[in-house]
């Protein structure tokens, strides 16, 4: 999954890490990249040394520069991480969006609310964190099946500790 939880025993703090999913590696896409250029370039060899390539190479290098661009604005949108730290007493969640502008939201553990919205947000099943005022979004670029099972391991990590007995 694309996040991952810590645990820092002498703080008692827990650390939740978001990230969007990849499905296509920096290797695969210069893979990809050159398979494109490969296959869009077979139907230009019986052109060769006639004036009808150089009318339809233009048309074939743009439409490579346009899945290249297209791929690169995806690999932009997919640079949001978002940070979730729980401590003893204080949430605080950091996001850090594509273009590298940061929103913080931050709330007493005890009035944190985690509440899931199974239609009615932008994406089904949409998880939200509601405190001080606020209700801000947290993993709503996880696939719908990630974040059913964010939901419940976050709320099990926002559950007040209980108190040892003895």
């Amino acid at each position: 999954m694309p996040y991952e939880w810590t645990s820092s025993q002498d703080t008692s703090e827990t650390k939740l890490v978001l990230w969007p999913h990849r499905s296509l590696p920096r290797r695969g896409f210069a893979a990809f990249v050159l398979a494109t250029f490969t296959l869009i370039t077979i139907p230009l060899y019986p052109l060769l040394g006639t004036v009808v390539l150089w009318g339809l190479l233009p048309f074939l290098m743009l439409t490579l520069a346009g899945v290249w661009w297209g791929l690169e604005q995806s690999y932009r949108s997919a640079r949001i991480t978002e940070v979730l730290e729980i401590g003893p007493e204080t949430v605080h969640l950091e996001r850090t969006n594509p273009r590298s502008d940061v929103q913080d939201w931050d709330c007493n553990r005890y009035w944190v609310k985690a509440s899931m919205h199974p239609s009615g947000g932008p994406v089904a099943h949409y998880i939200t964190l509601k405190g001080k005022g606020r209700e801000v979004e947290i993993g709503a670029f996880l696939s719908e099946g990630e974040r059913k099972v964010l939901y419940g391991e976050l709320s099990d990590a926002l559950r007040p500790p209980r108190p040892m007995t003895g």
